[in-house]
């Protein structure tokens, strides 16, 4: 092969490699296009959101129903306001439970729905009403070493 082939396969496969890192990155990142679907909104309110970020998944009995679209502070009651675009083909009734889940141990965060058994169901723009904060795995470790520090030394 002369010198010119060569280069020109070399360009081909660096192409290539380029194009499929840029897939991965966009799937990693959670910003490949999201279906084309009829979406809807729901709005839930958290004391705390730890680590969750716009375009966190909903999920339902580990299916994605939505997503986080917005997050906001309500300074007036000093809570996190979440928009939950969800997708138009599920609804879900008036006493569902929104819980702020992890992935794992370290995994990512997201938004997970219990569902109720109340015929009705919430309506575009509804808020959810029951809400359950994020556990915050540092807080919890603060609180296990303020405990034993306030017991005080063990008896021999």
């Amino acid at each position: 092969m002369n010198k010119t082939v060569l280069d020109l396969w070399v360009g081909f496969f660096v192409a290539i490699g380029l194009v499929a890192m840029g897939f991965l990155a966009l799937k990693v990142g959670n910003l490949s296009a999201m279906e084309s679907g009829e979406t809807y909104l729901l709005q839930a309110k958290f004391d705390n959101i730890g680590a969750l970020k716009v375009r966190a998944p909903v999920k339902s009995a580990g299916v994605v129903v939505g997503r986080v679209s917005e997050i906001k502070f309500d300074a007036e009651n000093y809570v996190a306001v979440v928009s939950l675009q969800m997708d138009k083909r599920y609804q879900f009734p008036r006493d569902t439970f929104a819980t702020i889940n992890t992935q794992g141990l370290l995994g990512e965060q997201y938004v997970g729905f219990d569902v109720g058994g109340d015929p009705e169901v919430m309506k575009p723009g509804e808020m959810i009403r029951k809400t359950q904060s994020a556990v915050v795995l540092e807080k919890l470790i603060s609180q296990f070493l303020f405990n034993k520090a306030s017991e005080g030394p063990a008896n021999p």
